[in-house]
């Protein structure tokens, strides 16, 4: 239950805005000067404070300052009358969430109320989730709390210092030369070079050249001696991207070098040992692959002694929030931008749950990326996204689609009941949960889910 400090010299607006604060189910507390605020707020744990800008010795623009100072992400309601508008403006400008004007209809306060609990909810996501992705949630530079990659940790664990050949299957863009160097870093062979080759970037010949290398004179153009990757990679890790790209001949080739652990340069007669832990990774099916005649059944099983399979970011939403943040911090510390950006709007997270994400970590990345370089400001907003997210929002319902004749009680009963629908589908239509977020009691919601005839959905 979340927890409203009410700031203001008459005596009977507390009484009146805990009543109606109390019925909506929140806790409420009460000051009549900024001083005694204060102490309040040293007192208890405070998720909004609701003040008045007039009142004697510190006003409500002194008190916010005071806050903010010493506690910035706690959302602040300036209570201001119509004469006063200019001052409730500058309010918003020094940091306050909003402003609203005495007298006001209480369904006016209840809805700026949660506006601003669930912008103020979405801050400490944000913070709960950065102190998890320094904890428990993160392998190297892998993070996810979803219990397959849960299990992709654990295995990494296991494998990392053996020697063991690795296969890594999986879509493009989930992470497969992250799971590799994960199994370096923490392998006897960390201090030794990790040497990444994409199979599929090179022409038969020229791959054949970059892996074992070749001797002087080898052939037209080969004008020096040129070490290959397994030689660069002695007492390290060499990791062959898109191996299933590998023509049949190039795939006999590295057979042998498995089997014999040696190999000899292009043009060589002499072979050199081979040192090197060998993962490989593909964005196909290999079984599929080899079925088909397109890969050596042989050398599949030299391959995949240990195996993983890296689930797509569709079929890990739970990873979604944990991988934002993630590359939220990363590049607002790498691009200088006029306003460091911080936070993630509740609406960009919903929207990324929505999203199929066919680019999977990586098309996430760049959405980030690109949010934190066109921000206006220190949060990521819908209009900050690329047109394909962007126009998923724009079908959201919209206040200003109401019509003008729309009375006003009828105008917040669509804006409550849209609410409403969003809390249960982020919840995954757990209504407890939904409650909790809207900062209602869960009987409430059910009384207003009977009213509007809300469908309820059903659990994934």
């Amino acid at each position: 239950m979340e927890t409203i400090l009410i700031v203001d010299d008459e005596k009977n607006y507390p009484f009146v805005l805990s009543a109606v604060l109390e019925e909506e189910g929140y806790n409420t507390i009460t000051a009549s000067n900024g001083v005694e605020a204060l102490e309040k707020i040293k007192a208890h744990d405070i998720d909004l404070v609701l003040t008045d800008i007039k009142m004697p010795g510190m006003d409500g623009m002194a008190l916010m300052s005071h806050i903010k100072a010493h506690n910035p992400d706690i959302p602040i309601i300036i209570m201001t009358a119509h004469g006063t508008v200019e001052r409730g403006e500058e309010a918003v400008k020094k940091g306050a969430h909003s402003y609203i004007f005495k007298p006001f209809q209480n369904e006016q306060l209840i809805l700026s109320v949660k506006i601003a609990l669930n912008m103020y909810q979405v801050i400490r996501q944000n913070k709960r989730l950065q102190n998890e992705l320094q904890s428990r949630y993160h392998f190297g530079n892998l993070i996810g709390k979803s219990k397959n990659m849960q299990e992709i940790f654990k295995t990494i664990q296991k494998v990392a210092p053996t020697n063991a050949s690795i296969l890594i299957e999986g879509e493009s863009g989930t992470g497969k030369e992250l799971v590799a160097k994960s199994i370096h870093f923490n392998s006897s062979r960390r201090d030794a070079p990790f040497v990444a080759v994409n199979c599929s970037a090179l022409a038969e010949n020229l791959l054949e050249s970059e892996l074992f290398g070749h001797e002087k004179g080898a052939f037209t153009g080969a004008s020096t001696l040129k070490k290959g990757r397994f030689e660069i990679s002695e007492n390290g890790t060499l990791f062959l991207d898109e191996i299933g790209e590998l023509s049949m001949n190039l795939q006999v080739k590295l057979l042998r070098v498995l089997q014999e652990r040696s190999f000899e340069r292009v043009g060589g007669i002499h072979p050199h040992p081979l040192d090197a832990r060998l993962i490989t990774a593909t964005n196909k099916t290999l079984s599929h692959e080899m079925k088909e005649g397109r890969f050596r059944e042989d050398l599949f099983y030299r391959l995949n002694v240990v195996h993983f399979s890296l689930p797509p970011l569709r079929n890990r939403y739970e990873d979604i929030p944990l991988l934002a943040v993630h590359f939220l911090e990363k590049y607002t510390k790498e691009n200088k931008t006029k306003h460091p950006v911080t936070k993630i709007d509740q609406d960009v997270l919903r929207l990324f749950y929505e999203h199929e994400w066919p680019g999977n970590i990586r098309e996430l990345e760049n959405v980030i990326e690109r949010a934190v370089i066109l921000s206006n400001n220190d949060t990521i907003k819908t209009s900050d996204l690329p047109g394909d997210l962007r126009g998923k929002h724009e079908k959201t319902f919209n206040p200003d689609d109401i019509s003008i004749q729309t009375s006003l009680p009828e105008t917040l009963a669509l804006i409550e009941k849209n609410l409403i629908e969003r809390a249960l589908s982020r919840a995954n239509y757990v209504q407890a949960n939904a409650a909790k977020s809207l900062g209602i009691k869960k009987s409430l919601l059910h009384y207003k889910i009977k009213t509007y005839q809300i469908s309820i959905g059903s659990k994934n």
